[in-house]
């Protein structure tokens, strides 16, 4: 949960809207660019391709790179009435040697988990609904 509190503490205007933040700019890219053996983990959002990249999603516009999140919605929700209990995890997340990459979902941070958003949540998980994850194939052909 720390990086969680990094994240609001760092990026204020991606959590208000939950979708983009053009003022947010990710420093560091000096040298690397975003695409299909980049070595990152790409999913589809918004009707474009966005990089996890520490956590937050990258996209890029007009000669740099924009910090996206994932907003909170019906496909991925979070209250607790709505969002379903994982029960086919044999392992909880956040545990040291995590392998599972973090996303911002809204204002809080989840693990893409087999193609879901799973959420630790006391002594269990939600899960926060499916992401679409782009293989390197498949960048390689667009």
């Amino acid at each position: 949960m720390k990086r969680s509190l990094c994240l609001l503490a760092i990026a204020p205007a991606t959590l208000a809207s939950g979708a983009y933040a053009h003022e947010v700019l990710h420093a560091g890219h000096e040298g690397h660019a975003h695409g299909a053996d980049c070595g990152h983990v790409a999913l589809e959002h918004a009707g474009h391709v966005d990089y996890l990249h520490d956590g937050h999603l990258h996209s890029a516009h007009g000669g740099h790179y924009d910090e996206h999140a994932l907003a909170v919605s019906s496909t991925n929700p979070v209250a607790e009435e709505l969002a379903s209990m994982v029960t086919t995890d044999d392992h909880m997340h956040g545990h040291e040697g995590e392998e599972h990459a973090t996303v911002q979902h809204g204002d809080h941070i989840d693990y893409i988990h087999e193609g879901r958003l799973h959420f630790v949540h006391g002594d269990h998980m939600d899960d926060h609904g499916p992401v679409a994850l782009v293989d390197p194939a498949q960048l390689a052909a667009r």
